[in-house]
């Protein structure tokens, strides 16, 4: 008896472990956090009014709960899900398709982050190399920036011309009211932050290591430019909200509110229900008494620096 009881104790440990490691990388973001509540603590731009962090981790699990169940169910029904996220440079976009993401899989689930067009994109339709992302059936497809780079950088940068921008609002909206035709379920979020918060993001990014690299010339650029890019998207919102793909507009101040608004509301846009699946059983492991296992090279092994 005494063997048995250490024996369950171990395993119930092992069971903890696990679902510790498993949240890892959630604690580790969530650290990610408080770090930079640090680093701005000082700063005159504080958040007192930001989400309790514990209601947040708690949000968030049961949140991605749900994301797990969509899952099922857009892969069980075939469905064909497209969301674009769109908004300013450090508007939080990353975080919430992070999010998202996490405990999704990577084959149902996947994320459409598209660089400049090449020089043979750049005389093709405008649309095809946005299409060829497009899901199959079963499948979530999350834009990190789409189509409408036309109507934001593009157009504020000088990277194409007014009568391509024209051309382009008379596109889209039969562009996306021929996706939801198909059957595709297209879901459209601009995330919203004030011109002090993006001041405050782009002075944390050069103040933190780590972050440094996200502040490239052209963020630095769009900074300077807040007033054209305000313009740009206030144009963009009116000629694009459309019965058939309307905007849904995330205030993002606060990120930690901002992705659980943004998650809650997405799970609200495709009705899904549980899918049942049938119990899984691990098999007996077939054991051949002429295998041996034979040693590996001491070589081979991974430092053990830690």
């Amino acid at each position: 008896m005494p063997d048995e009881n250490f024996a369950q104790a171990a395993a119930l440990d092992a069971i903890r472990r696990e679902l510790a490691d498993s949240y890892d990388e959630e604690l580790e973001l969530g650290l990610e956090d408080e770090r930079l509540d640090r680093l701005a603590e000082n700063s005159e731009f504080g958040h007192p009014d930001r989400l309790d962090r514990k209601v947040y981790f708690r949000e968030l699990l049961r949140l991605q709960h749900e994301l797990v169940r969509l899952q099922d169910w857009v892969q069980d029904r075939k469905l064909r899900v497209v969301v674009l996220f769109e908004g300013r440079d450090s508007a939080g976009k990353g975080g919430v398709i992070k999010r998202i993401t996490q405990r999704l899989n990577p084959r149902v689930c996947r994320v459409a982050a598209l660089p400049a067009p090449s020089e043979r994109e750049r005389t093709q339709w405008y649309f095809q190399r946005y299409v060829s992302h497009l899901p199959a059936g079963g499948e979530i497809v999350l834009f990190d920036r789409s189509w409408y780079n036309r109507a934001g950088v593009e157009r504020v940068m000088g990277f194409c011309t007014e009568a391509e921008v024209e051309e382009f609002f008379r596109s889209v909206p039969e562009f996306e009211r021929m996706l939801v035709r198909s059957g595709i379920v297209l879901v459209k979020y601009w995330f919203s932050i004030t011109d002090a918060e993006q001041e405050f993001r782009f002075r944390m990014r050069i103040q933190d290591p780590l972050k440094q690299w996200k502040l490239s010339p052209m963020d630095v650029e769009s900074r300077r430019l807040w007033e054209g890019y305000t313009r740009a998207k206030e144009d963009m919102l009116a000629r694009t909200h459309i019965p058939e793909a309307p905007w849904w507009v995330v205030e993002a101040v606060d990120k930690r509110r901002a992705r659980l608004n943004c998650i809650s509301h997405l799970l609200a846009q495709i009705p899904y229900d549980t899918v049942e699946h049938p119990p899984v059983r691990l098999p007996d492991r077939v054991r051949n008494a002429d295998y041996v296992r034979g040693p590996v090279p001491a070589e081979m092994y991974v430092p053990a620096v830690y």
